[in-house]
């Protein structure tokens, strides 16, 4: 029988309250001290995992601390210390563009807004949500592709484009919970939710799971 969306969102409640017991303290896997590095970390993990990511950001945001640093950056110099991250190229280009409209158009500020988010080269929805979520305190659903997996490993979506998984999403999750539960998706994607060997017998909502009902 199809699940309707009411008993989505119940069944979603009772993941979030399992999620709240084991990951209750997930966060952002990306080390960052501002809206900035954030905003750029996120960047920089497009097809790169955020273990990397993290080992490169140290000596990033040390040698390039403001806005302007980044803007102004020497573009073979800012390859060569995010090189390790993938796409080095055209990220750098990104980084450059971003913070050049960032001091342009928003005082030198990252926005809190998401339409103007997404007007800097580089940010998509899902750093987009991300830095509201994290740094300004704004519900949103974060889809990486943990989330996508899982949500469909839930039963929550069918879809495979992120911003269709993100509307089925903000349909099923509460918006207090929306950004901890995505970051609470990374961790249990990582210890339990595999792509290719799920440990579905251990698993701590494998009663409340499609895959195991």
């Amino acid at each position: 029988m199809r699940e309707n969306l009411e008993n989505k969102k119940k069944r979603a409640l009772s993941i979030i309250a399992v999620f709240e017991n084991v990951y209750g303290d997930a966060d952002c896997t990306l080390d960052y001290s501002s809206a900035l590095e954030l905003l750029i970390a996120t960047q920089l993990a497009a097809q790169c995992t955020d273990a990397r990511v993290n080992l490169v950001t140290p000596a990033l945001f040390d040698r390039y601390k403001t806005v302007h640093d980044f803007a102004n950056a020497d573009p073979d110099e800012l390859s060569s210390l995010i090189h390790s991250t993938g796409f080095y190229r055209n990220k750098t280009k990104n980084i450059i563009a971003c913070c050049k409209k960032l001091i342009a158009d928003f005082g030198g500020e990252v926005p809190k807004t998401m339409d103007e988010l997404l007007s800097l080269p580089g940010v998509g929805r899902k750093t987009a949500n991300l830095v509201l979520g994290d740094v300004f305190g704004i519900p949103g659903i974060v889809v990486d592709t943990h989330a996508g997996r899982l949500a469909r490993r839930m039963g929550f979506t069918t879809n495979t484009d992120p911003y269709k998984v993100e509307l089925d999403l903000l349909k099923i999750i509460p918006p207090k919970h929306q950004s901890q539960f995505c970051h609470q998706l990374v961790f249990h994607g990582r210890e339990f939710c595999d792509a290719r060997k799920p440990r579905c017998l251990e698993c701590p909502i494998k009663d409340l799971c499609p895959q195991k009902l």
